[in-house]
């Protein structure tokens, strides 16, 4: 699911619908953004793959639980962790999610479609990691 977020989010979200994700380099205006109807957008064929494979529990099943899984984790570290819309897990105690936090700000710091970097979600490479890691 990482290098499907991370391509979605380069080619996608900065590509042709910038429209929407756009919403997110910006000043937040209100409780929502645009940007959030990717969530929707992405538990379509999550919810579809669940409904079509609960009834033998195949493939289809654990496939889309692993697109809804991917999506709480998500929810959990960039929305919460990282841009705090709710107030939890706010230390980052560890060099991981220090890093990770750090990282993504770095790719906010782009207000354009071009020029930003650092489109992954939960992993860090390894440059990142060593920069922006520490205290």
């Amino acid at each position: 699911m990482e290098f499907v977020a991370w391509f979605s989010h380069k080619y996608v979200m900065h590509g042709f619908m910038w429209f929407w994700h756009e919403s997110h380099h910006k000043p937040r205006k209100g409780v929502f953004e645009l940007n959030d109807l990717f969530g929707f957008m992405f538990a379509i064929p999550s919810a579809w793959l669940i409904i079509l494979g609960a009834a033998d529990y195949d493939w289809r099943f654990f496939a889309g639980l692993g697109i809804a899984l991917y999506g709480l984790a998500y929810f959990l570290v960039h929305d919460v962790f990282v841009h705090q819309r709710v107030k939890w897990l706010r230390a980052a105690r560890s060099r991981y999610f220090k890093a990770m936090r750090r990282t993504h700000h770095l790719h906010h710091e782009v207000h354009t479609k071009e020029g930003a970097e650092a489109f992954g979600f939960l992993y860090v490479p390894k440059r990142y990691l060593n920069k922006y890691g520490r205290d």
